[in-house]
């Protein structure tokens, strides 16, 4: 059973699984190598943006006290001789490489964003928003790209936190529209409570100082703009020479083993499961990182690792502290009739959001459930 895994990243999936190792394997040797020293919550970054919640928590208090941090990045995995290289030049040798780096966002899908806009995907990112936000002044317009879930809860944020500041969002798509219409219906009727004005059906083309030009011709004032419209994965994968699909994900079987180098195991919002992304959330990448660890684990006991099975429950959005909508889902994900709305998914969304440090990431009780 001794063998030195390296587990590349330290949100969700990655801590999980460094967990879950040295929960069942103790004399297993474990590095976990990520950028900073803080685990990011990624799913309270809007919360950041609007000034009610700090949304990290030291990686020290999350991670098993075997395990060693190293604070870096990868610049790239040599595959071939069981090695990571850092951005400082550090060489990091492994017997097993959990690839757990997580995704970003993507401004430069729209002209101009790099130079005016903020993206709500980093730590870093969200953290200058709160400062730009907190010194936006009464009256002034603040624009929020994109109608997915991300953006949806950042207007929503930004409007009850800072009520002095008039928010429009403003997406190419329907609001919501992969939802249920009865959790779209609720969504929207929570952003008008909150005086949130929505555009939909028109993308944004342009980000300039102090505007939004629209593919239909008009131009919307911002004060500050935020694109919570574009995911994106590190090119990490692709540029190390590893197999990849056209997004950048790792691909990896239904094992989450990369076929093309079997020592390597995939985990969370980096990874393809036989050509299939699943929806970034932590929903995926807390059961995900726990199957990686349980992959790496079978191997080391001589045993077939199983396959993956996502079963997803819910889809749970805050529209402000007092109000939220949770869908019911199959588990492909797959949006169902019932629908929670108000105060009691306010409630819900909450308890979600608080177990990921409470239980799902925490050394002391190491997620005891995969999607086996």
């Amino acid at each position: 059973m001794s063998a030195h895994v390296v587990v590349a990243g330290a949100g969700y999936a990655g801590v999980v699984a460094a967990n879950r190792l040295l929960s069942k394997a103790p004399e297993t040797r474990v590095t976990v190598v990520n950028p900073r020293a803080d685990f990011v919550e990624r799913i309270r970054l809007h919360q950041l943006a609007a000034g009610n919640h700090t949304a990290v928590v030291p990686l020290t208090t999350v991670l098993h006290p075997q395990a060693q941090l190293v604070i870096g990045a990868v610049e790239s995995v040599e595959a071939s001789t069981g090695g990571i290289r850092l951005d400082d030049d550090r060489r990091l040798s492994y017997d097993h490489l959990i690839y757990a780096v997580g995704s970003g966002s993507r401004l430069d899908r729209i002209g101009g964003a790099s130079e005016h806009a903020f993206d709500i995907a980093e730590y870093e990112s969200a953290e200058a928003l709160r400062q730009r936000a907190a010194a936006v002044p009464p009256g002034a317009p603040v624009v929020v790209i994109g109608g997915g879930l991300t953006g949806i809860e950042t207007a929503a944020e930004l409007a009850e936190q800072r009520p002095h500041v008039s928010v429009t969002l403003i997406s190419d798509r329907p609001v919501a529209g992969d939802l249920h219409e009865k959790a779209r219906a609720k969504i929207l009727r929570a952003l008008e409570s909150l005086s949130v004005e929505v555009l939909e059906g028109t993308a944004a083309t342009y980000i300039a100082e102090g505007k939004v030009e629209l593919a239909d011709g008009r131009s919307v004032a911002s004060e500050c703009t935020v694109v919570a419209a574009a995911s994106a994965v590190p090119a990490l994968a692709r540029t190390s020479g590893l197999p990849a699909d056209a997004a950048g994900r790792l691909t990896v079987d239904r094992t989450l083993t990369c076929p093309a180098a079997p020592n390597i195991v995939g985990a969370g919002d980096a990874v393809s499961i036989d050509g299939m992304p699943l929806r970034m959330s932590c929903q995926a990448a807390i059961p995900l990182g726990a199957h990686a660890a349980d992959t790496i684990l079978r191997g080391l006991r001589g045993q077939t690792p199983k396959d993956v099975h996502p079963r997803f429950l819910t889809r749970s959005i805050s529209l402000g502290r007092r109000c939220g909508v949770v869908q019911r889902t199959d588990h492909s994900d797959r949006p169902q009739r019932t629908v929670l709305g108000g105060r009691v998914a306010a409630f819900v969304k909450e308890q979600i959001c608080s177990s990921t440090v409470r239980w799902g990431v925490n050394p002391r009780q190491p997620v005891m459930y995969t999607w086996s």
